[in-house]
């Protein structure tokens, strides 16, 4: 658990740098480049949804057959 938390850390820290030298070094204008990111953020927000979603219909699927698994057979 401490090496996805240090990861994401590292993660969030870059980052936030590459915005800031975005900010500071980029040649277009500021609402041009706040388009961007906005953009930017948003695809990045909906392929993080994706990934979500995704990963939560596979841990269903895999709940599931455990289940079949774990239950006992029918029997009269």
């Amino acid at each position: 658990m401490n090496k996805i938390m240090a990861f994401l850390t590292g993660a969030m820290l870059g980052a936030v740098a590459g915005a800031a030298a975005a900010l500071l070094l980029t040649p277009t204008s500021g609402q041009e480049l706040q388009e961007q990111t906005r953009d930017w953020f948003d695809m990045l927000v909906d392929d993080a949804r994706q990934a979500a979603d995704d990963k939560r219909a596979e841990l269903e699927a895999q709940l599931a057959g455990l289940k079949r698994e774990a239950s006992p057979p029918f029997t009269h």
